[in-house]
């Protein structure tokens, strides 16, 4: 589907190079380029950003061999699992985190906030209990049953994004 504005967009004086020249215009004047220019030019900034992501993630195995151990024999000795340690390297503070993701058996958790419910206590002062429902069970549900739970439900998007291509990219 082709779509015109009706309006001739304004011409750029300035053509637009490379990415690296989008600072130098308002976004407003980007929108204005032609559809080919923004496809070209968001073509290459997809690269750019695969090969920045394979530079960092270069960088961080090569920080992981050099630091890993020695960030590890210092948790050690102040009897840490987890967490940020700093120690020196040749005058470089090295700020190594080790982050803790903790999981919980939720089958567990139920039989315990039950428990809890059954002792007279009240289980919100021990744990978090939220609700979820699948967006794909939702609509799979008989009409009855959605319709019950449409008060509860709050729909919100996301951010739109714009994915250019040509007919040759099929």
């Amino acid at each position: 589907m082709t779509r015109s504005t009706g309006a001739a967009l304004p011409v750029q004086q300035n053509a637009v190079a490379s990415v690296a020249d989008l600072p130098k215009f308002t976004v407003q004047q980007v929108a204005n380029l032609p559809a080919a220019e923004l496809l070209r030019l968001q073509r290459e900034a997809d690269a750019d950003l695969r090969k920045a992501k394979a530079v960092v993630a270069w960088l961080e195995a090569a920080l992981g061999l050099r630091y890993k151990e020695w960030a590890r024999q210092v948790r050690s000795q102040v009897r840490k699992d987890a967490g940020t340690v700093r120690f020196e390297d040749n005058g470089v503070t090295v700020v190594a985190d080790l982050p803790k993701k903790v999981d919980w058996d939720q089958r567990e958790l139920a039989e315990l906030v039950e428990r809890i419910k059954s002792s007279g206590d009240d289980p919100r002062d021990y744990v978090e209990v939220s609700f979820r429902v699948s967006e794909r069970k939702y609509t799979a549900w008989p009409s009855p049953i959605r319709n019950a739970f449409d008060r509860a439900r709050t729909v919100r998007t996301g951010k739109e994004t714009f994915e250019l291509t040509t007919g040759e990219d099929a």
